[in-house]
């Protein structure tokens, strides 16, 4: 084993805690090289050089950096492509085994599929672990063998599950040690990555325990800070999710569904690849969308002259955040309203959103569209102005994001909500061939 190293592959587990491969890796027999990718095919696929999220990236590989240079060791930052990275590495060192934990985005396994090819050829072995969710696509399955595309009965069987299995945490923060002796290594610049750093602030990693414990008070308020906003630190693994399961399993059961929900549209995602750019239910595959180019322009601007809409994408474009509960309505908004494709929206909302993540966004989408798994029936249409008198009716979101409200200065509504709930539904009925 002289001279030989392993590698551990940071990629959406940015952090040193309760980490499974990292820990994994760190138990072997030879010391460790940190490594981080770059991916210019990932990075070239975002809409702006200012991307918050990639700064929120770079910001967390420099904290990992700075840690495992306070033990002698480094991060080793590569900008390229992940096989050229790896005949880079496998150039300079003998590598006995490369660490991962498994990611389940169609890109992602095509492109791990890859590298395991590439390894394998040079006798590396490619291990890699569940972390990112606390069930994988095969663990939740109904009695029959085949998986739940209805959550209620999976987040049943999910919790069912859950009492069978110890939340082990991983005590990979212990062990860096283990890590390779090696002096700190470059760090690429951002604008050699393509991007521009600027001022932002980011949500905190450890919301404290009142925030979960109230989450199913204040969750759809969105004048109000209710909700955890760890999206983000979930997306990017700065957050370990067995560590906010435990406490969601201690504070709060609304909480924990959420994070159930998000378990939920990743094994759909894994288990029915297709949705990402197909409706789940494939009757809806026809409805003729109206999209509107102008509309569309308006709704993403925050100019549709209904104010819950408005302020939710005004947030978005401003943030990088809207709550939960507005997402619902501008969604509605857009697909019900508007008749524009939900896949429009999507991808809006995939340039915008610091939390996003692949599942949820298209699995959220197809719900308010009514055209996925478990989704809202098509003759759901949310009633903006009746969820801003539910759900900010002192109007303290309105006036943050839309002060115009209520003025001559504001816009008036792009359509009347009676006639666009009727025609959406009889668009629907029409299109599924039901009887109008």
């Amino acid at each position: 084993m002289e001279n030989k190293i392993a590698i551990f592959w940071f990629r959406r587990d940015l952090r040193i805690n309760d980490n499974t491969g990292l820990d994994a890796a760190l138990s072997g027999p030879v010391p460790v090289l940190p490594i981080f990718i770059f991916d210019p095919d990932i990075l070239k696929k975002l809409p702006a050089t200012k991307d918050s999220r990639v700064l929120f990236i770079y910001s967390e590989i420099e904290k990992l950096k700075h840690q495992f240079e306070k033990v002698g060791s480094t991060l080793v930052v590569y900008h390229g492509k992940p096989s050229d990275a790896f005949r880079y590495f496998t150039d300079r060192y003998i590598i006995s085994a490369v660490y991962a934990n498994r990611d389940y985005e169609p890109y992602a396994l095509k492109r791990d599929e890859e590298v395991r090819n590439f390894l394998n050829n040079k006798s590396i072995e490619f291990h890699t672990f569940k972390d990112h969710v606390i069930f994988e696509a095969g663990d939740v399955l109904k009695s029959d063998g085949t998986p739940y595309t209805v959550f209620t009965p999976y987040s049943r069987k999910w919790k069912e599950t859950l009492i069978k299995k110890d939340l082990h945490l991983f005590p990979s923060e212990k062990k860096l040690h283990r890590l390779l002796p090696i002096g700190p290594q470059p760090l690429p610049l951002l604008n050699e990555l393509g991007f521009e750093t600027f001022p932002f602030s980011f949500p905190s990693c450890h919301p404290c325990d009142d925030v979960i414990e109230r989450y199913g008070d204040r969750r759809d308020l969105p004048g109000v800070c209710g909700t955890t906003r760890l999206g983000i630190h979930l997306r990017f693994g700065t957050i370990s999710i067995r560590e906010i399961t435990s406490r969601a399993l201690n504070l709060s059961e609304v909480f924990l569904n959420e994070l159930i929900w998000r378990n939920y549209f990743i094994q759909i995602l894994e288990n029915f690849p297709f949705v990402l750019d197909k409706p789940f239910k494939a009757r809806y595959q026809h409805i003729p969308w109206r999209n509107n180019e102008e509309e569309f322009k308006r709704w993403c601007e925050g100019e549709t002259g209904y104010p819950l809409v408005d302020a939710g994408m005004r947030e978005l474009n401003h943030t990088g955040f809207m709550h939960n509960r507005v997402r619902m309505v501008t969604a509605s908004f857009l697909t019900k309203h508007l008749l524009i494709d939900w896949r429009w929206g999507e991808t809006y909302f995939a340039g915008k959103l610091l939390d996003f993540e692949l599942a949820s966004n298209n699995g959220n989408w197809q719900w308010a569209a009514g055209t996925g798994c478990d989704a809202a029936p098509y003759f759901r249409v949310f009633n903006p102005i009746m969820q801003q008198q539910k759900f900010d009716p002192d109007g303290l979101y309105i006036r943050k994001w839309v002060p115009e409200a209520g003025t001559l200065r504001y816009v008036s509504p792009i359509v009347e909500h009676n006639f666009a709930r009727n025609r959406a539904i009889n668009t629907f009925k029409k299109a599924l061939g039901e009887i109008i």
